[in-house]
């Protein structure tokens, strides 16, 4: 099963995601989200709670990221973890997924230093 929550922040669209993308259901689900996404202009999908990524997810990304550039959306995969990682670099491919760094999340959401310790200050 797969769980996704989308949490907009101006033009950018975070879409996390939690369970396996390993069955079409999955895949299509996820399909289904990024394209109610039309109006961002830049996508995250947080890949931090995917236990499993497999063939059709796979293929899923990767149409993903042509859906997105045809449409001028910014498309960004952050945070997967070492096992979907390594699914991700499997597919010869995957070179069209971009897998973004967290300085580089931190700069398309527009924080800086600033908003990093004011975030740190709440979260005390």
């Amino acid at each position: 099963m797969l769980n996704l929550n989308v949490e907009k922040m101006g033009g950018v669209a975070v879409l996390h995601c939690e369970g396996r993308i390993v069955r079409s259901d999955a895949a299509f689900r996820l399909r289904d989200a990024v394209i109610q996404q039309r109006r961002a202009s830049v996508l995250l999908l947080d890949l931090s709670g995917v236990k499993a990524l497999e063939g059709v997810g796979l293929g899923m990304l990767l149409f993903l990221q042509m859906w997105t550039r045809a449409h001028g959306i910014q498309f960004k995969v952050f945070d997967p973890p070492a096992a979907v990682r390594q699914s991700l670099e499997r597919v010869s491919s995957a070179a069209a997924v971009e897998i973004a760094g967290m300085g580089e999340v931190l700069s398309l959401l527009g924080w800086g230093p600033e908003e990093l310790w004011q975030s740190a200050g709440r979260a005390a």
